[in-house]
């Protein structure tokens, strides 16, 4: 199995810096607005550490962004992220409708042999 987490140490690397140049802070400012270290940030944006989920929750606080956004690559777009959860939905849907009638049958079943 190939190891990604050099390829999200980088997204979140990349998604970091992006925002907080949107918002023109300094590696300084965003630590202190997270209340993590500077030398945190530095680490994280140079890729050589990962971030617990508490600091990634900071940090997504101090950008002003969702925590999802900080891991989402560039190359997926928002739309297909959506399209993607309305097919997950369709299908959960889809399942639990094949589920309910189902249980619905066995239960009419039940039921008739009880009278």
């Amino acid at each position: 199995m190939k190891d990604n987490l050099g390829d999200i140490r980088k997204i979140l690397s990349l998604n970091l810096k992006k925002h907080r140049d949107k918002l023109g802070l300094s590696q300084e400012k965003l630590a202190e607005s997270a209340e993590i270290s500077t030398m945190m940030v530095k680490d994280i944006e140079g890729c050589r550490t990962w971030v617990s989920d508490k600091t990634l929750h900071s940090l997504a606080l101090a950008l002003k962004t969702d925590v999802y956004r900080l891991l989402m690559p560039d190359t997926i777009h928002e739309e297909e992220i959506y399209q993607s959860i309305h097919n997950d939905l369709e299908h959960m849907t889809q399942k639990i409708r094949k589920d309910v009638d189902i249980n619905l049958k066995n239960a009419l079943k039940l039921w008739g042999r009880k009278k």
